[in-house]
């Protein structure tokens, strides 16, 4: 089996997003609803859409140049739009905490 640097860095980062998956669907519960609730619904379906596109990664390879820039700046923007969310709801959080 001849694996290259690539390939392993694909399969980390699967099973990363996959324990990701896990944790968020396993707070589920345990998060009220409301405000927190509903950016917590938006973070899980991120979540599912980064996990789904991780395990897209191994076939990169047989797409087209021009569908690849798509895809990847399309996880840059998601990614960013996580990212967002994240701080967003860490800061509403830690501001109902110290109030």
């Amino acid at each position: 089996m001849n694996l290259n640097v690539t390939t392993v860095l694909n399969v980390i980062a699967i099973l990363i997003m996959f324990y990701c998956l896990y944790l968020v669907l396993s707070l589920k519960s345990s998060i009220p609803g409301g405000v927190v609730g509903k950016r917590w619904n938006f973070l899980t379906a991120l979540v599912m859409l980064f996990s789904v596109g991780y395990l897209a990664t191994p076939f990169f390879d047989l797409l087209p140049a021009d569908i690849q820039r798509l895809v990847v700046s399309s996880i840059f923007v998601f990614g960013a739009v996580y990212v967002v969310v994240t701080v967003r709801l860490i800061f509403n959080i830690i501001r109902e905490l110290t109030e």
